[in-house]
């Protein structure tokens, strides 16, 4: 027996298994099962989000640590910042220590159960962007800023409970189905270019481009020697080895790794860039001989070590009226949090699930999205706890989801590797960013597929979709990007629509009758044949049907609630047998091979397969 009879096997007696039917592994018989979902390549794609997200637990630590966490600066007039008070920067340095540990432990808890409960192949960590609003806009560096480190980390801790109930009641999965399907189409494609932009930029990836004193960005990519302040290059661009390292080691052979269809290509790719990049003498070294070198390098040597959480450990303070400037600035702090953590996390998990090919175009919903937001926002209060920014979904989980990751088996795969790293944080915190570079473009260029799903042909879906996909990279944000593909929407339709109605439909613009169209009336319940057309013109008589009560509640609330309610369910936590039962449909199911094995047959009593197929398979099997 060969070595893919032997994972063929495993692959088919894990699907089989209770483990097989809960993750919906392809093969299982679940009614709802993912197609191309295997054991070992959800193991892989895990590994491949992994080391995908792995920079976030030094990234993560070196940016907050820079606001000085607990940490009291007595600052003088030639030393505002302690910069120079050599016991202040110790503590600072205890600190950052302390986020290392706290950061792989969350990102752990939150993604091992973003895949066991919601069945979704995401990874969470503090996010980056929201780090930085809270280390160098609320706290400030060194303690600068407006309120204090414990009065930020209070302010997570409420957002998080906020999101909670936003996320019981269904709130923030109305509010990401009520977006307009042009919007969420571009969404797709902004991320896509926001993570190239990570890819190719300054310290977060393989260098190639940087910021500028004459132009927003510029060519980089220069040798370390000649880097000046902000790592701006003002010459011997194109010349620094670690950049060529990164596009070629780790791009190219990715890239045909993936052509030839070499499982783990993501994950060879990081690993050669990593191994290569650690030798100290090595000219593309990640440890060179710098202060910033030797304490990466000094970390590194200890392989092996566990840093408890000494100063940052549960240190809220709900003394708000102590804040020198009033509670206006924690409560701006709270609000800034909460919109922006929710567009950022909205349009990632969006994303990703329509990258995984989990959306129903019925509901325009997602898999496990009631779950999905419970978690996350669970992960922002234990997460604050922690002394942590809120915690968010990475569209670094485009990196598994490439690999071939479809189920919750892969978050969990991640979630373990991340509490392997509090222990081998010395080794996980040292993958260099241009290991990661060119594998955040490679997901760039295939999430840009979602650009052929937008409307092109009328103006009112294509400029906001437009906006959507520009802002996202060029104002380094995805909240913003919705913001600007959202707004402008409304303003364009809006006006579009007062027009229509002053005119009595004469005035029009061209191409009107071809509009997506938008509507907050969303599709009755996930099981429900019924169906309210979103894209009928203004000026037809077909209108969408009067809601009922119970209706309404349908749209607006999750299923569990609607159970609980309505129904008086004991068990309302359980999925109705009815509920996505009555599409019927034969399906032929594949190992990774490619190779049938059986076909199931789904009907309203569930699924079933022939007699002779499944005998087949208990001989394969056995």
């Amino acid at each position: 027996m060969g070595v893919a009879d032997i994972v063929h096997s495993l692959n088919l007696k894990v699907a089989r298994s209770p483990v097989g039917r809960w993750f919906r592994l392809e093969n299982s018989g679940s009614r709802r099962e993912r197609t191309g979902a295997f054991f070992f390549t959800e193991i892989r794609a895990g590994l491949a989000t992994f080391f995908a997200m792995a920079y976030i637990i030094s990234v993560n630590a070196s940016i907050t640590s820079e606001s000085g966490g607990t940490c009291v600066c007595n600052g003088t007039t030639d030393d505002p910042t302690c910069d120079a008070d050599t016991d202040y920067m110790a503590c600072v340095q205890v600190v950052k220590q302390d986020l290392v540990t706290a950061t792989a432990a969350i990102a752990a808890l939150t993604t091992f159960c973003m895949g066991l409960f919601a069945n979704l192949p995401i990874g969470l960590a503090p996010g980056m962007g929201l780090n930085a609003y809270f280390t160098y806009q609320v706290v400030g560096y060194h303690g600068s800023g407006s309120i204090s480190y414990k009065l930020a980390v209070t302010a997570v801790f409420v957002e998080g409970f906020i999101f909670i109930g936003l996320s019981i009641f269904g709130i923030r999965q109305w509010l990401a189905r009520s977006i307009p399907t042009t919007i969420k189409h571009a969404t797709g494609a902004g991320i896509g270019l926001y993570l190239t932009f990570i890819g190719l930029y300054g310290s977060a990836g393989l260098g190639v481009t940087t910021g500028s004193t004459s132009t927003p960005v510029d060519l980089a990519g220069c040798a370390l020697e000649y880097q000046g302040d902000a790592d701006l290059c003002s010459e011997h661009q194109m010349s620094d080895g670690r950049m060529y390292l990164g596009i070629f080691l780790g791009g190219f052979i990715t890239v045909f790794c993936m052509l030839y269809r070499i499982k783990g290509a993501v994950i060879i790719g990081i690993a050669m860039v990593s191994i290569v990049s650690w030798p100290r003498l090595s000219p593309t070294t990640y440890f060179p001989y710098t202060t910033d070198g030797d304490t990466r390098f000094d970390f590194f040597k200890k392989v092996v070590t566990f840093h408890k959480i000494e100063k940052i450990l549960a240190v809220q303070e709900w003394n708000i009226g102590s804040i020198p400037g009033g509670t206006g600035e924690f409560w701006l702090a709270l609000v800034t949090f909460l919109y922006v953590d929710i567009l950022d996390t909205t349009g990632t998990l969006y994303s990703m699930a329509k990258f995984a090919g989990y959306m129903n175009p019925k509901t325009g919903d997602f898999e496990g999205s009631a779950v999905a937001y419970i978690v996350d926002a669970s992960g922002i209060v234990i997460g604050s706890l922690f002394g942590t920014p809120p915690v968010t979904a990475f569209i670094e989980s485009g990196a598994g989801i490439s690999e071939g990751g479809r189920t919750g088996l892969t978050a969990m795969t991640t979630g373990i590797c991340f509490f392997i790293s509090i222990f081998f944080a010395p080794i996980f915190a040292s993958i260099p960013p241009w290991a990661t570079g060119s594998t955040l473009v490679i997901v760039g260029a295939m999430m840009m597929g979602a650009v052929a799903e937008i409307n092109w042909q009328y103006v009112g879906d294509s400029i906001p979709a437009f906006l959507t996909i520009a802002v996202m990279p060029f104002t380094y944000s995805i909240s913003y990007g919705l913001i600007a593909g959202i707004l402008s929407y409304m303003l364009l339709n809006i006006g579009v629509w007062l027009i229509d109605k002053l005119s009595k439909g004469r005035i029009t613009p061209e191409n009107y009758e071809k509009r997506e169209g938008w509507t907050w009336r969303m599709a009755v319940g996930e099981d429900d044949e019924s169906e309210i057309d979103p894209t009928l013109p203004s000026t037809s008589a077909s209108k969408p049907k009067r809601l009922t009560p119970l209706e309404i509640m349908t749209v607006f609330f999750p299923p569990w609630l609607t159970r609980l309610v309505v129904h008086r369910k004991k068990r309302f936590w359980e999925e109705d047998e009815a509920e996505g039962a009555r599409v019927i449909n034969s399906k032929e199911m594949r190992d990774d091979g490619g190779t049938v094995i059986e076909t199931i047959t789904t009907s309203e009593d569930g699924p079933s397969s022939s007699s002779k197929e499944s005998s087949a398979i208990n001989e394969k099997a056995e």
